[in-house]
């Protein structure tokens, strides 16, 4: 056996390793106060535990169950509830598309690569693009799964802590704790941008998304993105062939 070989954990061993990443990363508090608020709002809109705690499970994203509580507590068809819930979840896409390929080996089965992409959230992938790139390929897939396995159960007990403590919880409160997953997001990519490109697209999306959200533009989000993610890359296109 080679020594390259011999220093490869086996995969429990890296799942317990995300566990501790996750456990020690400013993320879990993020999602613990976020969850709190969400199971507050499921509470206030006459949602029960298990189903707050199943809809955590099977949406694992907090913006989608916002509106899945919204829209269905506001008395919307399952389907249509579904719709939008599957146009916000869009966002986690270019996310686990430029995750698969950093943990994916070239023996790596397709059921391997299914729970690493439903556990895709924003601070799962933040995180995985920070710590992965050191571990060997083979401690990847297990080493994600630890780690949304992670942010999951702090979300999961954060959600019943809030929904019983709806009652208890200014409104104000639970709006801001809703916000501090956006915010650590910011703050997450900011310090994580290395490259002139990743730089300018979050310039970019900082100046592009408060203009179009302020005029109404519809999937301002989407425009954000697809705007300041081009114009950054075609300057480091750029930028490359000067060179």
């Amino acid at each position: 056996m080679s020594s390259e070989t011999a220093s490869i954990r086996p995969p429990a061993q890296a799942f317990a390793a995300g566990l501790r990443a996750a456990a020690f990363s400013v993320f879990a508090y993020v999602l613990f106060g976020t969850y709190i608020g969400i199971g507050a709002l499921a509470h206030d809109f006459g949602f029960g535990l298990d189903w707050m705690l199943l809809s955590t499970v099977l949406v694992w994203a907090g913006p989608a169950q916002v509106i899945l509580i919204s829209a269905l507590g506001a008395g919307a068809a399952p389907f249509e509830a579904a719709i939008a819930v599957g146009l916000s979840g869009v966002r986690l896409l270019p996310m686990v598309v430029s995750l698969l390929p950093i943990i994916r080996t070239p023996t790596t089965r397709m059921t391997e690569l299914m729970l690493p992409t439903h556990l895709t959230a924003v601070s799962m992938w933040v995180e995985s693009m920070r710590l992965v790139p050191q571990l060997p390929r083979e401690e990847r897939i297990p080493f994600c799964n630890g780690l949304g396995a992670g942010y999951l159960t702090s979300a999961l007990i954060a959600s019943a802590a809030g929904f019983y403590l709806a009652a208890k919880l200014p409104v104000l409160l639970t709006a801001g704790l809703l916000f501090l997953t956006p915010v650590s997001f910011l703050v997450s990519s900011a310090r994580n941008a290395r490259e002139l490109v990743d730089m300018l697209a979050l310039a970019l999306g900082l100046l592009i998304g408060p203009a179009l959200a302020y005029a109404q533009v519809e999937l301002d989000i989407m425009w954000t993105g697809i705007v300041g993610g081009t114009v950054a890359y075609a300057v480091h296109r750029f930028r490359r062939r000067k060179a």
